[in-house]
């Protein structure tokens, strides 16, 4: 066969794809305009949007007709089609206002009183100036979980804790305590990590034996540890760690701090510049009881926990691009223990933390999330905030 002949024969199959796209357009049209007169049909009955029971039945039925070799093709493309009908079902039903818009208007105190682990001078005290002022009250806990206790019992306005490191990654801990506890993001603040190894006056660099500081701190600069051939010690932060080498009375001892923590506890910096990475950034949250959102506000967090079959995961983040939400993390962590036993889950699945833009009183955003909420067995309204870089 010629090579003009094996061309006209690929344009005529094209055309064949063309036409048989066209009907497919056609009758998926046709569908959505059913699938709105079922959503009417559904609002003046007050019949609830998902009847999983028909989406089974019929899922079933166009698979069982398709050959075997096409069965998971034929599975997929009618889910898209039933998502997609819900999604469009969804946008046309009445609902009343989401729980997180009935949160009265919130303005944030003068000088709040905010905790943040660690001691003065630390990475969450910078955060925590750069959210609320120079003039915010702070109070220092010895845990990340003793920020969310002072949260819980009152004795603070916000927390303020690290959620997550340019070049280590996520801080699991945050994440954990955030399924555990029913409070709201209210902020985020960007802190670039300038670490130092900072010693007593009169120690070497050569002469150094441990390194203390935190796991992230520790970790950011694994590369610099390394080639100094000093023991790592593990520290309850940066802060943490250069109050450590200012008592020891041990010149063979540095801490990995900032240059500020260095200054505060009197201590000399041997080595600066030390991250494996320049643009070493740590996002730190604030925290609140209460959901407090700002019509400014355009990243949204939540966590959820997905049914146990295949595709479950793909079916949600199909309903986020019908939307036209750009997702910016998702990330999973194991169920925490009250959470699991809550939803009678394995202890090895998974809650699944995302990150997308938006703001609550978009509509597109309100309908995906009250739908979600609605939905899913375990579903998180984690906040709706901004990031401050």
């Amino acid at each position: 066969m010629s090579d003009n002949a094996k061309t006209d024969e690929l344009d005529i199959l094209r055309s064949f794809i063309d036409e048989t796209d066209a009907e497919l357009l056609r009758l998926f049209l046709g569908r959505m305009k059913i699938a709105e007169k079922i959503a009417d049909h559904k609002a003046k009955n007050a019949l609830p949007i998902l009847n999983k029971d028909r989406e089974d039945e019929l899922l079933a039925d166009r698979v069982g007709k398709a050959p075997e070799e096409f069965k998971s093709g034929v599975s997929l493309f009618f889910t898209d089609i039933m998502d997609i009908s819900k999604c469009v079902q969804e946008k046309s039903a009445v609902r009343a206002a989401p729980f997180f818009l009935k949160a009265a208007p919130f303005t944030v105190p003068e000088n709040p009183k905010t905790a943040c682990q660690g001691v003065v001078g630390s990475y969450s005290e910078q955060a925590g100036r750069k959210l609320f002022g120079a003039g915010a009250d702070f109070v220092f806990t010895e845990s990340f979980e003793d920020v969310f206790r002072a949260l819980d019992k009152g004795e603070v306005d916000y927390g303020v804790l690290p959620i997550e490191n340019s070049s280590a990654g996520e801080v699991s801990l945050t994440y954990e305590l955030m399924s555990r506890y029913s409070f709201y993001i209210h902020g985020c603040a960007r802190v670039k990590a300038d670490h130092t190894v900072a010693a007593l006056p009169g120690a070497r660099l050569g002469e150094i034996k441990s390194v203390v500081s935190h796991e992230q701190a520790l970790r950011q600069c694994s590369r610099f540890v390394q080639g100094l051939g000093a023991a790592p010690r593990m520290s309850e932060n940066t802060a943490f760690a250069a109050r450590t080498v200012a008592e020891s009375g041990d010149t063979s001892l540095a801490a990995v701090c900032s240059a500020e923590c260095a200054a505060r506890y009197g201590l000399e910096i041997l080595a600066d510049n030390i991250t494996d990475r320049e643009d070493n950034h740590t996002r730190f949250i604030s925290v609140a009881k209460t959901p407090q959102i700002s019509p400014q506000a355009d990243i949204i967090s939540i966590s959820l926990s997905t049914p146990h079959s295949p595709g479950a995961l793909y079916r949600i983040l199909t309903r986020f691009a019908f939307y036209g939400l750009n997702l910016l993390k998702i990330e999973s962590k194991p169920v925490p223990y009250d959470v699991s036993h809550s939803i009678k889950r394995d202890v090895f699945d998974v809650i699944f933390f995302l990150d997308f833009n938006g703001n609550v009183r978009d509509e597109a955003v309100r309908t995906l999330l009250t739908n979600l909420n609605d939905e899913l067995r375990y579903f998180r309204f984690l906040g709706n905030y901004s990031e401050l870089l």
